[in-house]
């Protein structure tokens, strides 16, 4: 069986979207970055720590594969996470606004006998914002359970200028290197396309 670790409703629409049949095992881990921790570095070993903690948590966790995966916005080697509060939203939008920043996602997919972990990077321009478009936004509340402040899969779409890489790993799963990983673990996609 194939499981999630992830309460994100954007990585199921996306593993949903390319036919991935999968169970919801979602876990609650510290977040917090270490002390002059490099952004790969941070998002790898967080994807890897929630596919460790869904994994030791399952009944079946013999026959289980489970896949882990984190999201993070660095701008000048700041990473930025889910905003505290609008002020914390309105600062990391303010930061962002005229200027080029990077989403960093790690997917990690283990299961007992093998893991692999990978992080894909994207380059994202904002166009330049101002205060009552940024006010406007978090008045939205989309913002407020977003790394960095903002879905590019939302109305925060209409911030951004434009992207070098891959969109979907800034929505929150790269999906061409996420399926060529669940290829080696011998998880299909596009299985509910096959069964139609």
């Amino acid at each position: 069986m194939f499981y999630l670790a992830s309460a994100s409703p954007r990585r199921r629409e996306l593993l949903t979207q390319i036919g991935v049949q999968f169970k919801l095992a979602p876990v609650d881990i510290d977040e917090t970055p270490r002390p002059d921790e490099a952004a790969k570095r941070y998002v790898e070993r967080l994807a890897l720590e929630k596919a460790q903690t869904a994994l030791a948590s399952l009944n079946d966790s013999e026959e289980a594969v489970v896949l882990g995966s984190d999201t993070s916005v660095i701008i000048n080697d700041e990473i930025l996470t889910k905003p505290k509060d609008a002020a914390d939203a309105k600062r990391m939008l303010q930061r962002l606004s005229g200027n080029q920043h990077q989403v960093f996602t790690a997917v990690a997919v283990i299961s007992q006998q093998q893991q692999q972990v990978i992080s894909v990077a994207t380059d994202v321009i904002f166009r330049t914002l101002s205060d009552a478009e940024i006010d406007a936004y978090i008045a939205t509340e989309e913002p407020m359970d977003k790394a960095g402040s903002y879905g590019i899969q939302g109305k925060g779409a209409i911030l951004v200028d434009h992207i070098h890489g891959s969109y979907s790993n800034v929505v929150g799963l790269p999906l061409t290197e996420t399926a060529a990983l669940l290829n080696d673990f011998n998880i299909e996609v596009w299985s509910e396309d096959q069964q139609g």
